[in-house]
């Protein structure tokens, strides 16, 4: 029989070893104990699994004022075998499975990988994973907590009582584990977790948790992992080469359903899908949609990384949801936030009541702008907590890139830090090097394992080579947005075109450093927060001028070298600042300025996806040519882009003035005609409908700008040209 202080300590959940007691356990005279512990039964019976026959009459012993410990001798027995109880409680009889009878849950080979912390795919392991033990369905649960004390599963299954399932700690690598037989799909949980110190923590929510409660609920969900996703039902394509037009998505806001809440995953196929595939869009980027507990920080605040928000449905419907996606021809991009998480108290923070996703010292853990919790990179388990969820949205529900969020704050340990409030590196200096060695791996990991996924950088400093591989130094993007570029054309399209001339190095000082990244320009939810203003009211000008500065604009940034990125209502010239709790401006639409805006966007995408020279050098010099950087008096600018075979050329030119320059001569490189295919004054987006008719205007051999060859246009007011060359 078991000793006092034994049972004491199960029955007041401070045991730290549960399996060592509890179950079918062999006496030192080779008879068969069976101990359960079920806090308010009534009595407990042990069944043959097999017949169904009642075995023994456990006996409930209380003692020092503690009860639900009940312990019995199987008689005729000598040999462990699969059993049963019977559990009588007050509202009823229940029969069921015994957790402790099932040997562990994590094979060898799975324990040491999770010790090195290089697992390529913990989520396969951690976490609730749905399974059958010797024939008997029910949920395996793990979870990672080296320094706790005591950690048990808790949920609507045990009526949250955390007596009733405390996990077996494999030593080896900090896992606890546990098979509750029965536990089915939907089932909620948390972990109760005991610290080293004997303190109670509140419930934690499964980091490695597949789906999780609407908020302002915060339990984790028991569901299916999603199976691999069939490679060939994603578009693939050329990478860099391609055309790449990102439409940039918060879901909550696009369209809110017809109650004024969140639309749901079905609805938002229906709409979005089509929508964007008409405005010629090549990709959908969503705001980040991990379960997140704040609505205000648009998913940015994340604590549920592996579950798909619940504001929408479920996982299966979000998985639906990226297959239309591929079915309509459009890549599906998410953001993805590893460089910090909230403080709530049922999160990562001091999960095991040590910091333990994150540092412990707050000059380096805690952000100081957004009042968060910065991972310890440099932790092996972290990074692959990390990176395993990388894998896991690319593999497990087909989403074809990951833009990464906030970079540059995990570059720099200095970051928005005061002197005295950061520590340096190992050298002395200000680079976080264990942040540079987790970017790294994580873009070499899905480079090796999905080549055709793509990863794309948020970062606003000068850090060399962020779109180079590892090999040559570099972090290994394929992409790093344009913000140099961004914030100077946004501040010279603000400015009086009066002024414009004195600031012209604004439209061509991005072109100096144009290839030394693989840029993608980005206008996104950023540019429009924050009492920044929508892009529409941030351009300078009258009533007209306004709608004629952000047409000017987007043709500029089409035809620039650069990937393109717009946040979600600048194709329709919202007058509002973005409010994430209220849907788009849809009504704007009815109106001829904004419906032509709306008409520009899909033109431009039209022609930038139809003509090579538009997107297949982005990255290289030979993609491009200057025809007139500095006429800064007369606030115009012209470039060839070339195709990569010099087949095809488009020349833009663009008229930053709200002045008609008739006969304007531009030297061209090459001889022939060049045709007017895009003119953003055109009175079909709006415009005064000034331009060059649809009749090529052919080079004459007179010089300009350096060149044998000219061309002479009419440059119409506040516009953007795009003239395509014809041999």
């Amino acid at each position: 029989m078991l000793d006092t202080a034994e049972i004491v300590a199960l029955c007041r959940a401070e045991h730290g070893d549960p399996y060592a007691v509890l179950g079918m356990h062999v006496d030192a005279d080779g008879f068969l104990w069976v101990r359960s512990l079920q806090p308010g039964a009534r009595s407990v019976a042990v069944l043959d699994a097999k017949t169904g026959r009642q075995l023994a009459e456990l006996e409930h012993r209380e003692v020092e004022g503690v009860e639900g410990y009940f312990e019995g001798l199987i008689p005729r027995r000598r040999i462990s075998f699969p059993y049963r109880l019977r559990i009588e409680w007050e509202n009823g009889v229940q029969e069921t499975d015994d957790p402790y009878r099932f040997a562990t849950v994590l094979g060898e080979m799975d324990v040491w990988l999770l010790a090195e912390g290089s697992h390529l795919r913990p989520f396969e392991r951690l976490g609730a994973h749905l399974c059958e033990i010797d024939g008997v369905p029910g949920t395996a649960f793990a979870v990672w907590a080296p320094d706790a004390q005591r950690v048990s599963v808790v949920g609507d299954f045990n009526t949250w009582d955390g007596r009733r399932h405390p996990m077996r700690l494999r030593r080896e690598c900090g896992v606890w584990e546990i098979f509750l037989p029965g536990v089915s799909a939907g089932a909620h949980y948390k972990y109760e977790i005991r610290s080293h110190g004997g303190f109670l923590l509140p419930l934690k929510s499964d980091p490695y948790g597949f789906q999780a409660e609407m908020r302002p609920s915060t339990a984790s969900i028991v569901c299916e992992l999603p199976p691999p996703v069939d490679p060939t039902s994603i578009p693939a394509g050329d990478l860099l080469g391609a055309p790449m037009s990102i439409y940039e998505v918060h879901l909550a806001s696009w369209r809110r359903a017809d109650d004024g809440g969140f639309p749901d995953w079905q609805r938002i196929s229906e709409t979005l899908i089509p929508y964007v595939v008409g405005l010629g869009f090549t990709h959908i980027e969503l705001l980040p949609i991990s379960e997140h507990p704040f609505d205000g920080s648009w998913g940015y605040q994340p604590l549920g990384l592996y579950s798909p928000t619940a504001r929408h449905g479920s996982p299966t419907g979000f998985r639906n949801f990226v297959g239309a996606c591929h079915a309509a021809g459009l890549r599906v991009m998410v953001d993805w936030v590893p460089a910090h998480f909230p403080t709530d108290e049922h999160g990562l923070g001091r999960f095991d009541g040590t910091a333990l996703y994150e540092h412990a010292d707050p000059r380096e853990g805690m952000h100081q702008d957004w009042g968060t919790l910065i991972y310890n990179f440099g932790r092996r388990e972290v990074s692959n907590y990390l990176i395993g969820n990388a894998l896991f949205w690319i593999e497990r529900y087909g989403i074809d890139g990951l833009r990464v969020d906030a970079v540059a704050s995990m570059l720099y340990r200095d970051y928005s830090r005061e002197e005295g409030q950061w520590l340096p590196n190992q050298y002395g200096g200000r680079e976080n090097l264990e942040a540079v060695a987790f970017l790294r791996r994580m873009n070499e990991v899905l480079g090796q394992e999905h080549p055709a996924a793509d990863t794309h950088a948020e970062e606003s400093t000068a850090w060399p080579m962020v779109s180079r591989p590892p090999s040559m130094g570099g972090l290994g993007f394929h992409y790093k947005w344009n913000m140099g570029w961004m914030h100077d054309v946004l501040d010279y399209m603000t400015k009086d075109p009066v002024h414009r001339r004195y600031h012209h190095n604004q439209l061509s000082f991005g072109m100096m450093y144009a290839f030394t990244e693989n840029f993608v320009l980005p206008l996104s939810h950023d540019e429009v927060v924050h009492g920044k203003g929508s892009l529409l009211s941030k351009m300078a000008g009258d009533y007209w001028q306004k709608f004629a500065n952000l047409r000017s604009l987007y043709a500029f940034m089409w035809a620039h070298p650069g990937k393109k990125l717009l946040f979600m209502g600048g194709e329709i010239g919202q007058w509002n600042e973005w409010n994430h709790d209220t849907s788009l401006d849809w009504g704007l639409l009815d109106f001829p300025l904004h419906a032509g805006m709306h008409d520009l966007i899909r033109d431009l995408n039209g022609i930038y996806r139809s003509n090579p020279a538009l997107h297949e050098v982005d990255f290289e010099p030979a993609g491009f040519e200057w025809m007139a950087p500095d006429d800064a008096d007369c606030s115009v600018v012209a470039f060839v882009r070339w195709s990569r075979d010099h087949s095809r050329a488009v020349l833009y030119v663009g008229n930053f003035t709200p002045v008609v320059r008739q006969g304007y001569r531009i030297g061209v490189p090459v001889p022939g005609g060049y045709c007017e295919r895009l003119n953003t004054d055109s009175q079909y987006y709006g415009g005064s409908n000034v331009g060059n008719g649809y009749e090529p205007v052919y080079a004459e051999y007179v010089p300009a700008h350096g060149r044998e060859w000219s061309v002479s246009l009419t440059l119409p007011p506040l516009a953007g040209l795009y003239l395509e060359w014809v041999p």
